[in-house]
């Protein structure tokens, strides 16, 4: 059995490929550990480590994309991690919502008349004068 040019270049490609996905896919499983089990610094490590992951592996798709379709196999995975990462991304923003309202009801706006953490700058913005 003979294999062309294009069939040798789809191997190479899918081969070039994997290791970047299989990179995402790890660090968006540690990530999703990370978050389970409600671990800042580990959720923060598999964050940064996720991000590069996903920069490499754009990089690499957006190269082999130039030279030849990417086959269809990792196009489905490349978008399947992109959903997952969503998901993640949906989980933060709900987590940071409700940690904000629950920051809000345990520590309530200052009095007024009383200075905050941001000094006179508050008062002055409230009373309309400009001090220097």
């Amino acid at each position: 059995m003979q294999t062309t040019a294009a069939e040798m270049l789809a191997l190479q490609q899918a081969s070039e490929l994997e290791g970047p996905l299989a990179a995402v896919e790890a660090q968006l499983s540690e990530l999703g550990l990370a978050l389970r089990e409600r671990d800042a610094a580990r959720i923060e490590s598999a964050s940064v480590a996720l991000h590069g992951a996903l920069a490499g592996a754009v990089d690499r798709f957006g190269r082999a994309a130039r030279q030849a379709a990417i086959p269809v196999p990792l196009r489905q995975r490349l978008m399947s991690a992109g959903a997952q990462v969503a998901a993640q991304r949906e989980v933060l923003a709900r987590a940071t919502a409700s940690l904000d309202r629950a920051i809000d009801v345990l520590l309530p706006a200052p009095a007024p008349g009383v200075y905050s953490a941001a000094g006179c700058a508050e008062r002055m913005a409230s009373s309309g004068e400009m001090r220097g």
